[in-house]
């Protein structure tokens, strides 16, 4: 049998190839494995796994661009309309009147530090302020009070890793999850200093997460219904919609989905206030005094 070493790009036999796994660590004969593009954790016997070739991982990676690509263009669309009609709404018509914005705050825990690097990285692409916390599952509760009085957000996303496994219950039992129930004490946590859930937007959860338990715990977005694989860059624009969706208005659990990559089954949640604020006016360098209003 070949040897396996940690952070080897592997496909499960068993599965026939169908995802591509990183090797997190391996225990005697088994493997655990966190999915390269979705937020899985599973575990697998050595014997199982084949690593994926030079040549197979440039077509895996080359569909997944495509696929990130496609969403960010549908966001981009979706923005642009957002914005135009801001544009208007804040200047009551007139063209040449300047506005500020008010940026949403985002804090994003993850358990997995490669998700939330391109996590980041497609905050940034879209313009969101973001303060990212690389976490494990397990003692995301402990650190989330402390961490929300610190960074004072408005939207937190609580993810990294999860999993449903049969041999330890049926879906309905939180126990049968790897990580759901770290996820759901998260949550509950969070609201114990901001109980509002316009006042502070949660998303929470993973591939396969007990998304009942997550809703019942406070989150005002969570996955997975269907109990399916999320994609990792899935919970960016959720937070994203979020942003830009001017307070007066409410977003859908459609409308906050609808760009995202893994749809109503994968990921639901509750209507919720948007929490971008415009002011006017905007002040330039030269007309700025003591008495203005800092922009960040």
């Amino acid at each position: 049998m070949e040897r396996r070493v940690v952070g080897e790009l592997v496909t499960r036999k068993s599965y026939h190839h169908d995802l591509l796994f990183r090797v997190s660590s391996i225990k005697q004969d088994k493997a655990i494995l966190h999915g390269e593009d979705i937020r899985l954790e599973a575990d697998a016997p050595l014997e199982d796994l084949t690593k994926v070739e030079e040549r197979d991982l440039e077509k895996r990676r080359q569909k997944g661009k495509e696929q990130e690509e496609f969403s960010y263009r549908l966001f981009r669309q979706d923005y642009q309309l957002m914005k135009e009609k801001r544009d208007y709404q804040s200047t009551d018509g007139y063209q040449y009147a300047d506005y500020f914005q008010l940026p949403a705050k985002v804090l994003h825990l993850d358990g997995d530090q490669n998700y939330l690097r391109k996590c980041i990285s497609l905050y940034q692409r879209l313009g969101l302020q973001v303060h990212g916390v690389h976490l494990n599952e397990k003692e995301m509760s402990f650190h989330i009070q402390t961490l929300i009085e610190k960074i004072q957000p408005d939207i937190i996303v609580i993810t990294g890793h999860d999993s449903f496994s049969k041999s330890k219950g049926a879906k309905q039992d939180i126990r049968a999850y790897r990580h759901s129930k770290y996820f759901a004490e998260t949550v509950r946590e969070a609201r114990k200093v901001v109980p509002h859930l316009d006042q502070l937007v949660i998303f929470a959860g993973a591939c396969q997460s007990h998304f009942e338990s997550l809703i019942r715990a406070g989150a005002n977005f969570a996955s997975s219904p269907h109990r399916i694989n999320i994609h990792a860059l899935d919970p960016v624009y959720i937070a994203a919609k979020i942003a830009y969706t001017p307070f007066m208005e409410k977003v859908s659990v459609w409308d906050a989905l609808r760009n995202t990559m893994t749809g109503e089954k994968g990921m639901g949640g509750v209507e919720t206030k948007g929490l971008l604020r415009t002011g006017l006016p905007y002040l330039t360098d030269d007309e700025e005094s003591s008495e203005s209003i800092p922009m960040e």
